[in-house]
């Protein structure tokens, strides 16, 4: 394995209260974003605030910046637009805010008929999502987050002991609500895709918190005689080199997707960017430091795996 920082002999668990104090207002950052969505005064999608989807498909490439200045000229400028499998398709899709009395899809095939007259279209599809469906989409993202969580504890606690499931699941938590929080605070849009993301980091994180904790079960085993604080502190740094270099082989693709993967992979990528970020960050100081919160902890005995 590819080490950067060779041995390292960081106290970490001495600097847990500050990671603590951090994460804490992480946390609430999320929680205040939970509650937001759950009142419809956050950024939303379509897929959860209601709105309209249209494809066109043109006869000749078409570009997405003139398309955006003819919405914004007309009154559409919250559009959101992506190129779909090829240069002349295009999925427009607008919050149902932004709808007047006429049809929202009428008025954007209004619109690029007037506009682009020698560019001749038609349409591939139309899609409109209300209200209703935008609040079941919702409670269904909420429930598949929910079961992580739990498939989580039982894992971690199966290979190893039930603190260190409960843990891996608080740290998880930890980290889908700093992304949530973050996107929040930046007033970015909240999509199916970002749910996806946050999902997908929820698995990142914990493949992390698994390696680290692999490495303190090892440890308590072998090294009875020292406190438990000091074993946890011996493991962190010894994989820390293996930390950081997975992560920053992950962030080192997400980067270059974050910054040209167009506008509707950019929040996507950006979820994905930031939860490596905060799931490498919580691996060290919150997962491992919750160990130490276990009442009873330090004499039990750990299972195989």
């Amino acid at each position: 394995m590819l080490e950067i920082l060779g041995k390292t002999s960081i106290d970490f668990m001495g600097k847990r209260r500050w990671a603590f104090l951090f994460s804490g207002i992480m946390v609430l950052l999320g929680i205040i974003a939970l509650i937001q969505i759950g009142r419809g005064a956050a950024n939303l999608g379509i897929d959860f605030s209601g709105g309209t989807a249209v494809q066109l498909k043109f006869d000749q490439p078409i570009r997405i910046d003139e398309a955006r200045k003819v919405l914004e000229a007309n009154g559409l400028g919250n559009a959101e637009l992506q190129e779909f499998g090829q240069d002349n398709k295009l999925l427009i899709r607008l919050k149902a805010s932004t709808t007047i009395e006429e049809k929202i899809a009428d008025r954007v095939v209004a619109v690029f008929t007037k506009e682009f007259s020698s560019n001749h279209f038609v349409v591939d599809s139309s899609t409109e999502i209300g209200p209703t469906i935008g609040n079941k989409l919702q409670e269904d993202a909420l429930i598949a987050i929910v079961i992580s969580f739990a498939g989580i504890i039982l894992y971690v606690a199966a290979r190893f002991e039930l603190r260190f499931g409960i843990a891996a699941a608080l740290a998880t938590f930890h980290d889908v609500l700093a992304v949530l929080g973050a996107f929040y605070l930046l007033d970015k849009e909240i999509t199916l895709l970002v749910v996806t993301a946050l999902l997908t980091l929820a698995g990142y994180s914990m493949t992390d918190t698994v390696v680290v904790f692999d490495r303190i079960r090892e440890n308590l085993r072998m090294r009875r005689r020292e406190t438990e604080e000091t074993i946890i502190n011996n493991a962190v740094n010894q994989v820390l080199s293996r930390t950081i270099v997975t992560s920053l082989t992950v962030v080192l693709v997400l980067i270059p997707l974050t910054l040209a993967g167009g506008e509707v992979l950019h929040d996507f990528s950006l979820a994905l960017l930031g939860g490596v970020i905060f799931g490498t960050y919580s691996s060290i100081f919150v997962a491992s430091p919750l160990l130490l919160l276990w009442p009873g902890a330090s004499g039990r005995m750990l299972k195989g795996s």
